[in-house]
């Protein structure tokens, strides 16, 4: 059934009820039939999951917002599983409370893991649910009336371990900060024993990116805030693991989603991969509008690194987003830029200097080579953001057979 609100330009909500009496229903549905919304109602009898689909109206289906009030007492396990079906059906516009008259920590935490976003006790307090109708009313208001943000995503993989990868993408994300004023977050996503904290002088042991991503189903900005390390340059963290679990899996389709509610927080995401052409990896590379692939100089990274881009290039997309870095780059005993191109057959765009004694240094202190640094690697970090977010005129690439470097001179071979 659905009440029609006065103004044709409220909110439309969908209320879904699972496995309530119907007296309790009613009560449910005419709480939400005060406030002036449009409110459409399925009630099911029956928990549903991706096997036990439900039959959804159209009105649902449109709605602005969906609510789902959840009987958590009858089977706890159903009522997870529904919860979660729910949140993946209706992602992004979905609100659930569970409904429970048990005192079980158990209980609220399996609700929770599920996606549900509040518990309600019952015997069922009016006053308690219009509360929460109120507080989802606000929290839509809030998301409407605020311009989402279309952040840029930039992925940095390995061509082999000890090429600097972490170092390029957490002193790039650090650059963003201070010099550009950017709202930045730098994602460790290494599977476990990650880095970027330890770069970065924080403390990553709290909550990591892994578990940012089995809660998707319940992410808001409220929930980010919650698993956020934060630099004392404003630069924001998300962690790697620092225990190992051979149990632990990342499922790429939550990866991907979560990477696209963060575009939507911040201007820029930088992510620190661990390199590999498995699902995860290319789910990162899917949501990337940058992909960097870092190298050093020297026969075994060029040879992987060469093997990396021949599997990537099949994919016309991934490679049109492709660039890479040689870091540490040194005219003395250095694989030369000219050969390196031949090697893997497309231009090199980035090409680092040989600082390894000073980025050692400011790794060992805990705080990266700032911009007030006059050498000529901090000129080159800064050249990247100004070029990155539009304040200095990229150099065009030229076909391959004419290579060219960010930081050095255009030559032709």
């Amino acid at each position: 059934m659905s009440q029609q609100a006065s103004n044709s330009q409220t909110l439309t909500v969908a209320l879904l009820t699972v496995g309530l009496d119907h007296e309790l229903t009613d009560k449910i549905v005419q709480s939400a039939s005060e406030h002036h919304w449009t409110v459409t109602h399925d009630d099911f009898d029956e928990y549903v999951s991706a096997v036990r689909r439900p039959a959804v109206s159209a009105e649902t289906k449109a709605a602005d917002l969906v609510i789902a009030i959840i009987d958590f007492d009858r089977d706890p396990a159903g009522a997870a599983e529904t919860a979660t079906y729910l949140q993946q059906l209706f992602f992004g516009r979905f609100f659930a409370a569970a409904l429970s008259g048990r005192n079980d920590s158990d209980l609220l935490l399996s609700a929770m893991r599920a996606g549900c976003n509040e518990v309600l006790k019952n015997p069922l307090d009016p006053r308690q649910l219009a509360d929460t109708f109120d507080r989802q009313e606000r929290q839509w208001a809030t998301n409407t009336g605020r311009a989402r943000n279309t952040g840029h995503i930039i992925s940095f993989f390995g061509a082999k371990g000890g090429v600097g990868t972490t170092t390029v993408a957490v002193t790039l994300a650090y650059y963003l900060v201070r010099q550009k004023n950017k709202r930045v977050l730098l994602i460790d996503n290494h599977p476990e024993f990650g880095h970027v904290c330890l770069y970065l002088g924080l403390d990553g042991s709290r909550y990591h990116f892994d578990e940012l991503i089995r809660n998707v189903n319940r992410l808001d900005s409220t929930l980010l805030r919650g698993f956020i390390a934060k630099h004392g340059s404003g630069l924001e963290v998300l962690s790697s693991p620092e225990s190992h679990d051979l149990t632990r899996t990342v499922d790429p389709d939550a990866l991907e989603r979560t990477l696209e509610f963060l575009r939507g927080e911040y201007d820029y995401i930088i992510l620190d991969c661990q390199t590999s052409l498995e699902e995860v990896s290319l789910a990162v590379m899917d949501r990337s509008d940058q992909i960097y692939l870092v190298a050093t100089p020297d026969i075994g990274a060029i040879r992987d690194l060469s093997r990396y881009i021949d599997g990537l290039s099949r994919n016309e997309s991934t490679s049109a987003r492709l660039h890479v870095i040689i870091n540490r780059y040194s005219s003395h005993g250095a694989i030369a830029i000219e050969q390196i191109e031949k090697a893997i057959r497309v231009p090199v765009e980035v090409r680092l200097c040989n600082a390894y004694t000073e980025c050692q240094r400011a790794i060992n202190v805990g705080e990266p080579i700032g911009p007030d640094k006059k050498s000529e690697i901090s000129g080159q970090f800064t050249r990247w953001t100004s070029m990155l977010t539009g304040e200095e005129a990229a150099v065009k690439t030229q076909p391959a057979r004419k290579g060219f470097s960010l930081f050095g001179q255009k030559r032709t071979e």
